[in-house]
């Protein structure tokens, strides 16, 4: 089995889904992640803080830099994550597939470097 990170592609901005409406989303997120422990799948999943929240440190002359906000600025901003574990991208797809209607966002699908 390889390991595939599935990246939430949050918007930045625009109105949050109404109360009902994201309880709904929420309902449907914990069934998809329910899905995949059952399919022994599911190795993490999580939320995160919009990028306002994000501290980015650069190595710079020997020393590190701090600083606050994100490392870069756009449209989108990775919202969550979930990693799994498939046999092959068309599996990590498919969990792709349901992770995108169950949050109602755009998920990346992407597999990690030289896995055996």
């Amino acid at each position: 089995m390889k390991h595939y990170l599935l990246s939430v592609v949050q918007p930045a901005g625009g109105t949050p889904p109404a109360p009902e409406a994201l309880a709904e989303i929420m309902r449907d997120v914990e069934a998809f992640n329910d899905e995949l422990r059952a399919a022994g799948a599911w190795v993490f999943a999580g939320g995160l803080h919009g990028p306002e929240t994000a501290t980015v440190l650069r190595p710079k002359d020997g020393d590190v830099l701090v600083t606050d906000g994100p490392y870069a600025e756009g449209k989108e901003y990775l919202g969550g994550l979930c990693l799994i574990r498939a046999a092959d991208l068309d599996e990590a797809l498919e969990w792709g597939r349901k992770a995108a209607l169950a949050t109602t966002l755009p998920i990346e699908v992407r597999p990690f470097v030289d896995q055996h």
